[in-house]
């Protein structure tokens, strides 16, 4: 075992603080890596004060995780001491299955999420990345390109898979019309990739205060929502739409902005249920969907293509100490766009 030190949420209802606990001994095929940075994601604040259920405290969350190779086991052979490497929402998948599924393993029985699970073979729960090191299975280990920053990377291991996955499932690319809802920390990883891939880029957002970023970060077009004529000028417009943000939106007026055959995806989660007339859906053949993370496979993938397109997240570098005031601006949109700790600041 060794010893390691975080930030914890203690309850839900109280501010995290300093935290000491142990991580396992490394085994034959486990790499051990020194945190350097951990990107801060909504869903920390979710699962901090358990608003999705399931919460079990002390909890060290974090599972945008960046750092450098300290020591490997005997039988890992993709890394080395020194290697700049990363680590997403999961650090083992399929372990009540028969075999991995490298493709869909995000979405598969058995998956091991990177904090507030219970470990395989211990039954200890899982701490994430706000702290100093952790001890992961080779296979779910990322390789970060050398040129990129490790600390705008951080969010690529779950901001930018979370807008790869559906990008590259629903073929964005040149002579695409893509929608990205929302201009966050999601959304404008939306941007920078779908960019990339050669789409057409619209953002929808709410109003027009971020549409100089938009555009600076790749959108062609940027359209408010609060306006009533972005509905009615943008119908049958998009072969895909991306919705990124978790409020109340009207489902049937976004779902008109779909060409026929035209894919709407929900990321963000709405704490009601989602109200779906059949009337847009049967006129045009158009389809809801959601999707959730990537897969290791997936993941690496992005990395990579990040790594040939010098594509990184926008972020504001914070020390630990000023995690529980950065909740605060998340939940208050006051970030552009993702909040990373320095994780030497421990």
């Amino acid at each position: 075992m060794s010893n390691a030190k975080g930030y914890a949420a203690f309850s839900a209802t109280t501010p995290l603080g300093p935290f000491s606990f142990e991580r396992r001994e490394p085994r034959e095929d486990d790499v051990v890596i020194d945190i350097k940075y951990c990107g801060v994601c909504h869903s920390d604040i979710h699962m901090v004060r358990d608003e999705w259920g399931g919460a079990s405290y002390p909890m060290v969350p974090g599972h945008e995780i960046v750092g450098v190779v300290k020591a490997v086991g005997a039988k890992v052979t993709k890394f080395k001491a020194g290697d700049k490497v990363g680590v997403g929402c999961f650090v083992d998948s399929c372990t009540t299955c028969n075999h991995r599924d490298e493709d869909i393993e995000q979405y598969l029985p058995g998956l091991v999420m990177t904090y507030n699970s219970p470990e395989v073979g211990t039954g200890k729960p899982t701490y994430g990345g706000y702290s100093d090191h952790i001890v992961v299975k080779e296979g779910y280990v990322l390789r970060v390109p050398d040129n990129l920053p490790l600390d705008a990377s951080a969010p690529l291991l779950c901001a930018g898979i979370t807008l790869w996955s559906p990008l590259k499932r629903w073929n964005a690319g040149p002579g695409k019309k893509v929608a990205i809802v929302g201009m966050g920390g999601l959304g404008h990883m939306g941007v920078k990739l779908g960019h990339a891939l050669g789409a057409e880029i619209t953002v929808l957002s709410q109003s027009l205060s971020k549409k100089e970023d938009g555009l600076r970060l790749g959108a062609d077009h940027y359209y408010a929502t609060r306006d009533a004529e972005t509905f009615e000028k943008l119908q049958n417009h998009f072969d895909l739409i991306i919705c990124t943000v978790s409020a109340n939106i009207d489902w049937n007026a976004y779902l008109q902005l779909l060409k026929p055959d035209g894919t709407f995806v929900v990321l963000g989660i709405p704490e009601q249920q989602i109200p779906i007339s059949a009337m847009p859906l049967v006129s045009a053949r158009r389809t809801i969907s959601g999707s959730m993370i990537g897969s290791i496979k997936e993941t690496q993938e992005m990395l990579d293509f990040c790594g040939e397109h010098n594509i990184v997240s926008e972020i504001e570098t914070i020390t630990i100490d000023q995690i529980n005031d950065a909740y605060e601006r998340v939940l208050k949109s006051d970030v552009r766009y993702r909040f990373v700790i320095d994780m030497a600041s421990l």
